[in-house]
């Protein structure tokens, strides 16, 4: 039977509903306005009007938004192509985080389902497989925010800023590990329930046509919607500058407010241009209370418990595993106070050992007898010190060869030469070589060194230099590294004199300022390899020092410079 041309069915471009073609242009004005659709739905428009909410359609992208409806999937593409929501086949499936919060709050943190009956608890061990340890206990709000009270506190102007959900155009530079995408999803979370639209890009795996999809994504939300856009950008430094000059025009007008994440200097990888319609936000390490605090947040959520604090130890605590048929998990309290100091501020370090000592520990198996206050003897598994450093191999020191750290720690150690340290010089010559730093720029450096610093208070200073490079060059780390040790120490004791190292920069100053043609070289100093040479008077009058047994009164500088000494003050 044919269908009448007002009885079929048309699909609504922005909410995805099937209705009948005659009421689709009272539907879209409704639509695109936000109110309320008047049309009576039938068997096939039963699908629920949803807040429009864009994701651009290149890879590395993901796409903040709230439905209406609790569990709706998030409409991908401003008109969507075809059925597949505007995303490309294979490609995969966005889910915002308003949806993992709903997810959330339906499935039960036992891992059960919301049917009926009490759901199985999971364990530990499966808990640590379900996601990164890191990632699992990422704070959705300011409050559980730990770290950064510098920037962060509580009379700050960015923390009032957040508050008020007034964003600027932020900057986050600040070592791995210290809460710059803690603080963007944080961001997320805010502005998702202010109505503001938030996508994230990382700059490792997006191209540029993925930031123009989202710029057009964004004019389209403001010119329909009137609602903000925010756009969270991880290691912003990976964009080159063309890259970086795209945002210019968008963020300047308002359409956009860009928020990037680097662990790299911004004066040096960020336009300038880009940098001054942006406010950087400098993050530090954390200190060891702060990753300590974190820590122990982790070891209460797996259901960890602290052998050494017994206030902690009764089996009616959250979370507790002895609560589970599975054997009780214990953490030395000494090694939960040694993990921050080994980390180097760096709060995902810390997390990521700990949950590699723990599964390390669950997989073998093995018991421990304990002895529990308040608890009595009992059979358990055991985390100790040497697990926690097990889980991490080595401390973790963070120096990056390609960036700024490299600068900072050479400086540091040529700062401690010049104060006659020995114990600063040989820690920051450590610094570079446990962090990967080539041995043989060590050896350059202390190279010029010997003759800036050391210079003619001990000439053996340069010989010492030298064949400190010589020997890097032959053996390599890890066995010359006590060579560049012994060379520290010997530039650290030995005493320090400059005055050839400032008699030259007064030779450059000299020149640099001379004004007019430089004096010619006088004749009687002038070389005469031929006849002409000689007739012309070149090296006529000159006197062969060696030839004489008595001082010789002889001019070396030109008739303008005679009399200039370089060495005095």
């Amino acid at each position: 039977m044919e269908v009448a041309e007002d009885e079929q069915l048309v699909r609504c471009p922005v909410c995805l509903r099937e209705l009948p073609g005659a009421h689709i242009n009272s539907h879209l004005d409704s639509c695109l306005q936000g109110g309320e659709d008047e049309v009576e739905p039938g068997p096939s428009t039963t699908c629920k009007r949803q807040r429009f909410t864009a994701a651009p359609s290149g890879s590395g992208s993901q796409v903040e938004g709230e439905p209406e409806e609790a569990g709706q999937a998030t409409v991908s593409s401003f008109f969507h192509k075809g059925r597949s929501g505007g995303q490309s086949p294979g490609a995969p499936s966005r889910k915002s985080w308003a949806g993992r919060e709903e997810a959330a709050a339906v499935k039960p943190e036992d891992g059960g389902s919301a049917g009926s009956g009490p759901a199985p608890r999971r364990t530990l061990a499966q808990k640590l497989e379900e996601k990164p340890l890191a990632e699992r206990l990422r704070p959705s709000a300011l409050g559980d925010y730990v770290g950064q009270e510098r920037v962060l506190g509580a009379q700050t102007l960015l923390r009032s800023l957040l508050e008020s959900h007034e964003i600027p155009s932020l900057i986050l530079w600040g070592p791995p590990g210290c809460g710059k995408t803690t603080l963007a999803h944080i961001i997320a979370n805010s502005s998702r329930k202010n109505g503001t639209w938030f996508v994230t890009l990382s700059a490792t795996s997006a191209r540029t046509t993925d930031i123009r999809d989202v710029i057009s994504q964004a004019q389209n939300e403001k010119k329909l919607f009137k609602r903000k856009t925010i756009l969270f950008i991880d290691e912003i430094h990976r964009f080159n500058k063309s890259q970086q000059d795209t945002f210019l025009p968008h963020v300047e007008r308002g359409t956009l407010t860009l928020i990037g994440a680097t662990t790299e200097n911004p004066s040096f990888q960020v336009n300038a241009a880009l940098l001054s319609r942006c406010r950087v936000i400098v993050l530090e390490k954390l200190s060891v209370e702060a990753i300590e605090a974190i820590l122990m947040r982790a070891v209460r959520s797996l259901g960890v418990q602290i052998l050494g604090q017994g206030d902690q130890h009764s089996s009616s605590a959250t979370g507790s595993s002895s609560e589970s048929s599975e054997l009780p998990v214990y953490i030395e309290e000494k090694a939960l106070k040694t993990l921050p100091y080994l980390c180097d501020g760096d709060a995902r370090t810390g997390l990521n050992g700990l949950q590699l000592a723990v599964q390390a520990r669950l997989a073998m198996g093995k018991t421990t007898p304990l002895n529990i206050p308040k608890g009595g003897s009992t059979d358990g598994i055991l985390i100790t010190e040497e697990d926690v450093k097990e889980g991490l191999q080595q401390s973790h020191i963070l120096y990056d060869r390609a960036g700024e750290e490299q600068y900072n720690c050479i400086s540091a150690l040529h700062h401690s030469l010049r104060g006659s340290d020995e114990n600063a010089s040989l820690y920051w010559l450590g610094r570079m070589l446990e962090g990967g730093e080539d041995p043989l720029y060590v050896a350059r450096r202390l190279v010029r060194f010997a003759s800036e610093d050391i210079g003619l208070a001990d000439p053996l200073a340069l010989t010492q230099a030298v064949a400190a490079y010589q020997g890097c060059h032959f053996i390599g780390m890890p066995e010359c590294e006590v060579i560049l040790a012994q060379c520290v120490v010997y530039f650290a004791r030995a005493p320090k004199s400059i005055e050839v190292y400032r008699a030259y920069n007064k030779v450059k100053e000299r020149l640099r300022m001379h004004t007019g043609p430089l004096p010619p070289v006088p004749l009687h100093l002038r070389n005469a390899p031929t006849t002409l040479m000689e007739n012309l008077g070149y090296g006529k009058g000159c006197k062969y020092n060696p030839a004489y047994k008595e001082p010789v009164e002889q001019d070396y500088l030109p008739e303008e410079l005679k009399g200039t000494d370089f060495f005095k003050e």
